[in-house]
């Protein structure tokens, strides 16, 4: 049998009955609602992370700006026309470095204010009889 027009307009039924088909009602829960049940075949295809916990928080506010010899050698030249380099002081705590790493190499002898620096980075340096002068 052929449904007419006036029964198309009051709403679809498809096994919930003719009512529940129309507004807002019977929707199985709003939002995130079900997703662990009626609608888990639906989270499994759009949000497989849904459930756990992923990464962490950092809560440590320390930043090492570091830098490596082979990068002090390469930077001199700029580093000396910001001024930053004066006579044999390299004053690379005023340009915002905070770690002398030892990578590379680096073969003049002057000095080197830095807050910090690592053994290898004092072992290279002091080969070519540069010193690191630490706060």
């Amino acid at each position: 049998m052929v449904r007419t027009k006036t029964k198309k307009l009051r709403g679809g039924h498809y096994g919930r009955g003719m009512k529940s088909g129309r507004g807002k009602g019977k929707r199985g829960g709003s939002g995130m609602a079900g997703l662990g049940g009626h609608r888990k075949i639906w989270l499994i295809i759009h949000d497989k992370n849904h459930y756990g916990v992923h990464g962490f928080t950092s809560h440590s506010r320390t930043h090492q700006n570091s830098i490596t010899l082979t990068q002090l050698n390469d930077r001199y030249d700029e580093l000396k026309a910001m001024g930053y380099i004066v006579d044999d002081l390299i004053d690379l705590e005023s340009a915002g470095y905070t770690k002398l790493l030892g990578t590379g190499n680096f073969e003049m002898k002057c000095r080197i204010k830095i807050p910090q620096a690592t053994e290898k980075s004092i072992n290279k340096l002091s080969n070519y009889g540069t010193t690191i002068e630490n706060d």
